[in-house]
């Protein structure tokens, strides 16, 4: 199989890392299709791969009494398998594609080992455990303090971010799921966004109208996909 090019990949952190960082991870790399509603983690279960996007996104997500609640989104900016890269090999939360696309995935046990010998493999995913940690408390904030509108334009602008395209697979059932909602709470935030001009909404899809509008719905507490 031949190596990844780093000069032509998608994903941030795998074009941040240094040749040498770069040059350790690539014979473990192995292209794979990002199927809809694939389960990459299952929760409490030990971690064998992690994947590192390059198109699509992929939802973390926690089960709770009430059901399902997204609590953090990776894109092209990220990895799934963040447990590895902290030392752990399971958790308590199931990442699930939300979008199509590509990875590059490596075995648990060839992450580790570059890890241990690779400073600099070490300092970028560290910056990005750090994003999605703080992605994450953002996220409990948002649900605590801020109108389900307001959360809806939080998470459109986030799946915008990753994908990179205006009209975005958004269906009822991943948003209530990115909300933690009943789908009729869904349904009036969708057309309260909808009648103030930020978004169209289709069967199955939501297109962004007006970016600016709902950046200042979501305010300060939206945040990038930076790295």
């Amino acid at each position: 199989m031949a190596l990844p090019l780093q000069s032509v990949l998608r994903n941030r952190l795998l074009t941040a890392l240094d040749p040498e960082a770069f040059g350790r991870l690539a014979p473990a790399l192995e292209p794979v299709p990002l199927p809809l509603h694939e389960v990459l983690i299952a929760p409490r279960q030990p971690i064998t791969q992690a994947y590192f996007v390059e198109d699509g996104i992929v939802s973390l997500v926690a089960d709770t009494r009430e059901g399902r609640i997204e609590i953090g989104l990776t894109g092209r900016e990220g990895f799934v398998g963040v447990p590895l890269a902290l030392g752990t090999e399971s958790t308590p939360h199931t990442a699930i594609v939300q979008a199509g696309g590509q990875a590059l995935r490596i075995a648990a046990d060839a992450l580790h080992e570059a890890l241990d010998v690779s400073a600099g493999l070490r300092r970028v995913l560290g910056r990005y455990v750090q994003s999605l940690i703080v992605q994450v408390g953002q996220t409990v904030y948002a649900n605590a303090d801020l109108t389900v509108e307001a959360r809806l334009a939080r998470w459109i602008l986030m799946t915008h971010d990753r994908l990179e395209q205006d009209e975005l697979p958004l269906t009822h059932e991943v948003l209530s799921k990115m909300l933690g909602v009943r789908r009729p709470t869904v349904t009036m935030a969708t057309h309260a966004l909808e009648g103030a001009g930020m978004i169209r909404a289709r069967r199955g899809r939501i297109t962004v109208i007006d970016r600016v509008k709902l950046e200042d719905l979501a305010g300060a507490i939206y945040g990038g996909a930076g790295v």
